[in-house]
């Protein structure tokens, strides 16, 4: 991303956290890159919370 880059919230979705979220959000990275999308996660006492942004 350059310094004028910006990220835009697509969407955001709670759910119910695993530990498992992690590789499937490092997944989808790794083969959106070129998509100009990032999935990010967050967790939030038993919640994860999902974003996607568009670069």
């Amino acid at each position: 991303m350059g310094a004028n880059s910006k990220l835009e919230l697509i969407a955001k979705k709670e759910i119910t956290y695993n530990d498992e979220l992690y590789k499937l959000v490092d997944f989808l990275n790794k083969n959106l890159k070129n998509k100009q999308i990032i999935i990010g996660i967050s967790k939030k006492n038993n919640k994860a919370i999902i974003s996607i942004y568009e670069t």
